[in-house]
This record gives structure tokens, sequence and C-alpha cells, in this order.
């Protein structure tokens, strides 16, 4: 093989290793969509695999960690959020 053609195997072979993990994530990619407990209707929301766990994007573009359970996560932070503060204020002693 000539030197030229081994520098741009190389080269392939790095571009591949750096694109992988890209291609990875993406397919990673899904939605979840929740419904209010409480009659507030329905929020979609993209998500995505993150370094340490799953994010979703909310409907202003802010990106959020879902704590455990993203469902929930995104039922409590928009269609359910005045209801789940009212909640967590009635459970403090």
């Amino acid at each position: 093989m000539k030197p030229h053609h081994l520098a741009l195997c190389a080269t392939v072979a790095a571009l591949g290793a750096i694109t992988l993990p890209q291609v990875a994530d993406a397919r990673d990619r899904g939605a979840v969509t929740i419904c209010s407990d409480y009659g507030n209707g329905c929020y979609s929301a993209p998500v995505k695999r993150s370094k340490w766990g799953h994010k979703m994007r909310l409907k202003g573009g802010t990106w959020i960690d879902c704590r455990g359970d993203c469902r929930q996560t995104l039922r409590e932070e928009t269609v359910d959020f005045w209801e789940t503060q009212n909640d967590k204020a009635l459970a403090i002693p």
C-alpha cells in the first residue's frame, strides 16, 4: 500500500471514530407524551441521552434533567406544575 493511501485510511478511521458517538446519540433520541392528572391537557417533549442521564426539552427550548422517570418529571414541570407546587407546599411540616 502506498504511503498516501495509508494516511488516507488512517484519517478516515479517525473521523469514523469521532462521528460514531454522535450517530449513536441521534438514534437514542425519542419523545415523551404525558397527560395531566388534573385535566390540564397533554404535552410532548423530545428526549435525549446526556452524559449523566436523560434530558428533555421544554417548549421554551430549555433542556431539563429527567429526575428518574422522564414522564413523571415532564408532567410535574408542565401540565401539572401548579398542582405539584401546591402538593409540595402542603407536604412541608
